[in-house]
């Protein structure tokens, strides 16, 4: 989270590198005193610099590409980042369960300290690529509150990382993958409390058929147990809360992907080489024997299949949200079962196809809850008008029913009621008498 202070420093700087003052006490270079209502505005935390939109959104605000309809370079740029994140995550997946289940590949951490040590690689070839084509670097420099959470996100990536391997040696993973499936319902609640994101109440309507769908998909193919289950829920929370972390550094704090996956992969890399030496089995004696070459390719594969597929997560975190790349998760979740019953013709059961279509009817609902809500509205407010004009008659006729029923009901409680009616009608009919 970012304090206002942070924020009012961040733009202090940028002023002084712009050569404007911080404060509207001078008078500007160019000739012409400043109004004194822009001279004595605030420059509070949720405003904009007057520099021109380099300061971050405001808390709980989405960027402002969000707000409208977007650019085509930046619709092209999102299109290409979902494409590359669901290509190599599937990708990862594949090969990772090959390595883990064909070779025995006993060391988890290892693989992933050897993704973070690929990530540093790349990431300073791209950064030095950047800086010879543009001319400039991205700027390394952060306050401290930023590396902070930089630190903290690398600390939440790991641990996460050792919950999901702790749980899988207690379940299955199809059973990991379910619970895995509710990530998005925790992100939104974790963006709504710390954040303080406001979501339609169709979007936590929509978390019910999304997660309730993945679920279904993933136990139509097969059995689960259920030891180990605080494992995976803990590494499901912590993954939502990395996505958040991910975002307030991205949207708030306005670090470039290559730089952050860069400082989050550098504690990162040292922290899992730590875990690695210390809690999983060195044998001396098993990889000459047991391990290729071809189980070198297929590591070098998946790290660098990892780089690609942070660099797109970030991407997508960065043009939409946390909630809305977990939500794309799931979505890919079907369409691997899809696209396994297609090519290899997998069995498909009915609960998998209703897992299905209920996490594409909670896809939509997400993503379009305003166009949702006036159809609902649109159709309530029909049945009323309807109601009012073409019923009206039949409503009316029921209140004098109602009205006859009542007045019946009191003259047989009260008779003196009736002896004053017959009364008022003999006194109507006196003047005939008098004739």
């Amino acid at each position: 989270m970012i304090s206002d202070h942070d924020g009012s420093s961040q733009r202090e700087a940028t002023w002084r590198g712009a050569g404007r003052p911080p404060s509207g006490g001078e008078t500007p270079p160019s000739g012409g005193e400043t109004p004194p209502s822009e001279r004595e505005r605030p420059t509070s935390g949720g405003e904009t610099p007057p520099s021109g939109g380099d300061g971050p959104p405001s808390r709980g605000e989405r960027p402002p590409s969000m707000g409208g309809r977007r650019p085509l370079s930046e619709m092209l740029h999102l299109l290409s980042a979902v494409v590359v994140w669901l290509v190599t995550g599937t990708t990862i997946s594949s090969v990772n369960k090959w390595i883990f289940a064909v070779y025995n590949f006993r060391f988890p951490l290892l693989l992933s300290a050897l993704h973070m040590l690929t990530a540093i690689v790349v990431d300073l070839g791209l950064m030095r690529l950047q800086a010879s084509v543009g001319g400039r670097a991205p700027d390394r420099e952060l306050s401290p509150g930023a590396r902070a959470k930089v630190f903290l996100l690398s600390l939440t990536f790991c641990a996460s990382i050792a919950f999901g391997n702790v749980g899988l040696n207690y379940v299955q993973l199809s059973f990991a993958q379910m619970i895995y499936s509710t990530t998005p319902l925790f992100t939104l609640v974790i963006s709504s409390l710390v954040l303080g994101q406001q979501h339609h109440v169709l979007q936590y309507t929509a978390m019910m058929p999304i997660c309730l769908g993945a679920s279904c998909s993933i136990l139509g193919e097969g059995p689960f147990d259920m030891t180990g289950c605080c494992f995976v829920v803990a590494a499901t929370l912590l993954r939502g809360v990395k996505s958040i972390q991910q975002s307030i550094l991205l949207q708030e704090e306005r670090i470039n992907s290559v730089l952050l996956l860069y400082l989050m992969a550098v504690p990162s890399f040292c922290i899992l080489s730590v875990a690695a030496l210390t809690l999983e089995d060195w044998a001396p004696s098993e990889w000459p024997p047991r391990y290729d070459g071809q189980l070198g390719l297929l590591i070098l594969l998946s790290c660098l299949g990892s780089v690609l597929y942070n660099l797109a997560s970030s991407s997508v975190i960065a043009l939409t949200s946390a909630v809305t790349l977990h939500i794309l998760g799931n979505l890919s979740v079907a369409g691997n079962l899809l696209l396994s019953h297609l090519l290899f013709g997998s069995r498909l059961s009915a609960l998998s196809c209703a897992g299905v279509a209920l996490t594409l009817s909670g896809v939509l609902m997400y993503q379009n809850p305003e166009l949702i809500a006036r159809l609902l509205n649109s159709r309530c407010g029909s049945k009323a008008t309807a109601m009012e004009s073409g019923e009206e008659r039949g409503c009316w006729g029921e209140e004098e029913v109602e009205q006859e029923e009542e007045q019946e009901e009191e003259q047989e409680e009260n008779p003196s009621g009736l002896n004053h009616h017959s009364e008022m009608s003999s006194q109507r009919k006196e003047p005939y008498k008098m004739d």
